[in-house]
């Protein structure tokens, strides 16, 4: 995705906050937002903005996410830039919404989306390719290993940018994670239909977290973390789980 050719300050940059993150884990978003505002972006945070219709997408109800995807549409499509902090929300975004209202029929509803969905960004996506920085001035002295999620793997395709930027963060001692593009298993709800098979996944996903000997698991996508999380938990690995925007956002005064 190209960059837009204004400097970063004249951008309009919205944050997707996601309503997991805003329900369960809203230090996440808050962490997105310092870390933007401090590489000099102007950040707003539409109230109105809700689900982006995954869940209903994922389950077999396309047709009934067309009312969240006009939604989207409408909060979002006065802005530069729409950043998120999932790679699940932004990969159902752009890769779900032109499918929704093709389901629905609505011809007009599809243009706006064609043209929403180029400007809608995962975190590192945006800061990699659109600011252009990979060392954004974050300090986090711990063991770290990176798991990348399936949607920012695979549907977004965001490569290395997260690695590019934890390599870049200072006092970071980043260890590789064994078995990382294995799936951990949560996928949303096939944990719930699947609850024995997603379990043994996660304890694999697990089993290799701990052979790295990390203090703190990273992702891109809480909904992930969550699901390694709390098997980390039940074994009381002390292992931490963070979102990759939360560490990116520390600071050498936010470590003292």
């Amino acid at each position: 995705m190209s960059a837009p050719a204004r400097p970063v300050a004249d951008l309009k940059v919205a944050l997707f906050a996601t309503c997991f993150n805003d329900t369960m884990w809203p230090e996440t978003p808050k962490a997105t937002v310092s870390l933007l505002e401090r590489l000099g972006c102007r950040v707003e945070f539409p109230m109105e903005q809700t689900c982006c219709g995954q869940m209903l997408t994922n389950t077999g109800y396309g047709s009934k996410a067309g009312a969240l995807v006009r939604r989207f549409v409408d909060v979002f499509e006065g802005y530069d830039a729409v950043v998120a902090p999932s790679g699940s929300c932004v990969g159902s975004v752009r890769e779900q919404h032109p499918g929704i209202v093709e389901l629905v029929g609505d011809d007009r509803l599809a243009s706006r989306v064609e043209h929403l969905t180029p400007k809608v960004y995962e975190l590192s996506e945006f800061l990699v390719d659109v600011l252009g920085v990979t060392d954004v001035g974050a300090y986090f002295p711990h063991r770290v290993t990176y798991h990348p999620t399936c949607h920012s793997l695979r549907m977004l395709r965001v490569g290395d940018r997260p690695l590019q930027l934890l390599r870049a963060v200072r006092g970071i001692d980043l260890v590789e994670l064994p078995g990382a593009q294995e799936c951990c298993g949560f996928g949303g709800t096939f944990a719930m239909k699947n609850a024995d098979v997603s379990i043994a996944m996660g304890a694999d996903k697990v089993r290799h977290v701990l052979e790295t000997g990390a203090e703190v698991l990273v992702a891109g996508d809480n909904s992930c973390l969550a699901h390694i999380g709390g098997l980390l938990g039940r074994q009381r690995s002390g292992v931490r789980r963070m979102h990759l925007a939360e560490v990116l956002a520390s600071t050498e005064e936010d470590q003292a």
